[in-house]
């Protein structure tokens, strides 16, 4: 266990160490007067807070261990050399704990964790019910974010006349979004009697979900030469004015066939913007997925790749269940799932996702 102890304790004092020199650095008059290189440096040593902090708590706990033991080896007091006895035992304890919670803070994070998401939504095979069950999973989205006090932001919408969603494309912003969030890909599987069913008899429908980090400021490069950008009238809410204007845009990315549409701004400016920001996230997913498929033929097992093949997630309304099948979690409170409480799913995945890398590390 010492061995275990002081093997982690060697890890983790790099990590202290570049804790320690960037405190100074950004404390510095040149660097504080370089707001960028600022920023960078504030970002990095707040990533390597925790486990600056777990090394400290660490090479405390081992420190109370090993004088806990000099003291009980040469204790020659029945009374004291028991209750050196039992508090090496509750060192062993803590320190085992302790030593499972850095090797957890020292798996790579992914770099887009605390990113917003892009999050879009299509109906797929179920017809009529299938765009129904699009426009609950966005409203169960909008509430989960509501419940964390982040920011939704419709980007595109496109609804049926019996208030269904064929697809709609929305931001989610705040911090730590993409790491709950990006689970939710995948096909969204539902079964429930239609309104329209006069038989009474059950329909499975789907929906899939795909979550991408908005990636601002990476280097996806876009040839305006490559682009073909359309301009219409937007539809939906925005008075006369968002539907008087060709204001919407639509830019269609000719190499990869990747379309973005923005209707959400009144000007034709700021949803060229936007766009262009949900175009670069895309091509980033794209880019990142052909390089993940040169080192892994084989991503089923995986949590949080984004396959929006796998049937992530069964919503039953007969029965009031809800059944994530990666986790093989059940809720029988489909009611409350659907009004966002869903965190239940997130936080078995992200304990599955742990394992798997712990495994792998």
């Amino acid at each position: 266990m010492e061995n275990i102890a002081n093997d982690i304790l060697a890890k983790t004092q790099k990590v202290k160490d570049r804790f320690e020199e960037l405190t100074i650095l950004i404390s510095k008059p040149e660097i504080i007067a370089d707001n960028k290189q600022w920023k960078v440096l504030v970002k990095e040593r707040s990533n390597l807070e925790d486990i600056a902090a777990a090394h400290d708590e660490l090479c405390k706990l081992v420190k109370d261990y090993e004088s806990a033991q000099h003291d009980y080896e040469n204790e020659t007091d029945s009374e004291l050399k028991n209750m050196f006895y039992e508090e090496i035992g509750d060192l062993k304890h803590r320190i085992e704990e302790k030593v499972e919670e850095v090797k957890i803070l020292l798996l790579p994070k992914d770099e887009n964790d605390d990113n917003n998401v892009i999050i879009e939504i299509r109906s797929a095979a179920g017809g009529e019910e299938s765009a129904l069950f699009a426009s609950v999973l966005m409203r169960m989205y909008q509430y989960y974010a509501e419940s964390k006090r982040w920011k939704v932001e419709i980007t595109d919408l496109n609804e049926t006349e019996l208030g269904g969603i064929k697809e709609v494309t929305f931001m989610v912003k705040g911090k730590g979004a993409y790491s709950r969030l990006k689970f939710e890909s995948g096909v969204h599987r539902v079964q429930r009697v239609p309104e329209t069913e006069s038989q009474g008899r059950i329909h499975t429908s789907t929906a899939t979900v795909a979550v991408l980090p908005e990636v601002e400021d990476v280097d996806v490069e876009i040839n305006e030469s490559d682009l073909s950008i359309d301009t219409y009238r937007a539809s939906g809410a925005g008075g006369q004015h968002i539907n008087k204007t060709e204001s919407a845009i639509r830019i269609t990315h000719n190499p990869t066939g990747l379309v973005v549409a923005c209707q959400d701004e009144r000007s034709q400016i700021k949803n060229k913007e936007r766009a262009m920001s949900i175009l670069k996230s895309k091509l980033y997913d794209l880019y990142k997925q052909q390089r993940d498929d040169e080192y892994k033929e084989n991503r089923k097992s995986q949590v949080g790749t984004g396959d929006r093949s796998e049937r992530v997630r069964t919503y039953n309304y007969p029965q009031g269940r809800v059944t994530d099948h990666r986790v093989n979690v059940t809720s029988y409170n489909l009611e409350g799932v659907l009004n966002g409480d869903i965190d239940q799913f997130i936080e078995a995945l992200i304990v599955k996702d742990r394992a798997e890398k712990l495994s792998n590390a």
